[in-house]
């Protein structure tokens, strides 16, 4: 499957966003699709994941309250919809696929072999 984020900006500290990762090749069903993030110099970062059959979703804490992950009824879009942003939350956000994560494994990226380009988030103070 093939991944395409999208929705990245400039925003001010307090403001929201809408990424949405859209997949070609195939749908969404039975995999868990979710998102990392990567800000300069740091590593990868765990945000959310959704398991598409059964809608369980998962978040880091950081983004608890604040973060929401979702699903389209297509089965090819995920979205996430970040409200209050801040400035820690600026990176690059890369969408994840995958049809075999186990749950010990949702915020490693190594278990996700798809991945999108990133989109880029920008949040000013």
């Amino acid at each position: 499957v093939q991944l395409q984020a999208s929705g990245g900006g400039l925003v001010q500290a307090g403001g929201s966003l809408r990424l949405s990762c859209v997949a070609s090749g195939r749908t969404f069903s039975g995999y868990t699709v979710g998102w990392f993030r990567q800000a300069p110099g740091e590593e990868r970062e765990f945000v959310a994941a959704i398991r598409w059959s059964s809608r369980s979703t998962y978040y880091a804490d950081s983004v608890k309250g604040r973060f929401t992950i979702s699903r389209s009824n297509a089965k090819t879009t995920a979205y996430l919809q970040m409200n209050s942003l801040k400035p820690e939350d600026a990176a690059v956000y890369y969408c994840v696929a995958d049809n075999s994560v186990i749950y010990s494994d949702l915020i490693s990226p190594t278990a996700y072999e798809h991945w999108g380009q990133g989109t880029q988030v920008t949040v000013s103070s």
